[in-house]
């Protein structure tokens, strides 16, 4: 039997791969050019396909989220959901391999990018909307339902980061080795020093459950949510639990849904069945 200190440890490597991840797998990818919006000195490459109730979709891979990296997740949400939502994504801000680009706001750092997703929606002139997010944007998705419960109808936070305590720094470990040193070579204006300072605040800075809001504000969340859990090192079986049982109008997916591959589609029909169910008429 595998050693489970071994895995684990194996498992937090491959997050600060991926989290240090080069964008060479986008010249493969036929996403159409970057649109931009600007903000102040932040600026968000941005776009758009399909039509429909607006769906809001976040990519994983950490710090590194980006448009490209929709396809490579364990299902393609652009190519699922196209045909009945208005789609929209964006690359994060300051992800590498990405075209966004801002500050870093050491005070808080997951606003900052709850202030882009929505401030992207406000571009667009988008009021409500639907938002699934893999990996990081499972705590986006909790701290959006919190930001903005009125425009926020339903959500999807497919195999969620979460806090795992007998891996406390996983997170923080895998921005400063993979994240932090790739931005810093790229933006002369950051030092190693913020970057310190901006993942502390984030990842160790009264560090739980969901990293953006605490177990109270899941237990008054009124947004339907339909949550799809993981269970690797950033994405903690338990907390996906645990968040899908106190939220009021929580459903779950079947678990595991992402092997063997063919529960995959199953696992997708729930999401069109879900976001079906709850789009405005």
């Amino acid at each position: 039997m595998e050693d489970p200190t071994r895995r684990d440890i194996l498992t937090a490597g491959a997050v600060a791969t991926t989290l240090a991840a080069t964008p060479s797998f986008l010249t493969a990818q036929s996403m159409p050019p970057a649109k931009f919006y600007e903000r102040g000195s932040t600026r968000i490459a941005y776009n758009e396909v399909g039509t429909g109730f607006p769906l809001l979709l976040i990519a994983g891979g950490g710090l590194n989220s980006r448009m490209g990296g929709l396809p490579t997740m364990p299902f393609n949400p652009i190519e699922e959901f196209k045909g009945e939502f208005r789609c929209v994504f964006a690359d994060l801000r300051n992800a590498i391999g990405g075209e966004s680009t801002g500050p870093l706001e050491v005070d808080r750092p997951w606003d900052s990018y709850a202030d882009d997703h929505l401030g992207l929606m406000d571009h667009l002139g988008i009021d409500k909307f639907m938002v699934l997010g893999f990996c990081i944007g499972g705590p986006f998705i909790w701290n959006l339902m919190k930001r903005a419960p009125n425009r926020v109808v339903a959500a999807v936070p497919a195999q969620p980061v979460g806090f795992r305590p007998e891996m406390p720094t996983l997170m923080y470990d895998g921005g400063m080795t993979g994240w932090g040193p790739e931005l810093v070579k790229r933006r002369p204006d950051i030092t190693m020093d913020t970057v310190e300072k901006f993942l502390r605040k984030m990842f160790l800075t009264n560090a739980d459950f969901v990293f953006t809001v605490s177990r109270d504000f899941v237990r008054t969340c009124q947004t339907p949510v339909l949550v799809m859990p993981d269970d690797v090192a950033p994405h903690p079986l338990a907390v996906a639990m645990e968040s899908a049982m106190l939220a009021p109008k929580a459903e779950i997916s079947m678990y595991p849904w992402k092997e063997p591959k063919e529960r995959i589609p199953v696992a997708v029909r729930q999401v069109h069945s879900f976001l079906r169910a709850h789009r405005p008429a």
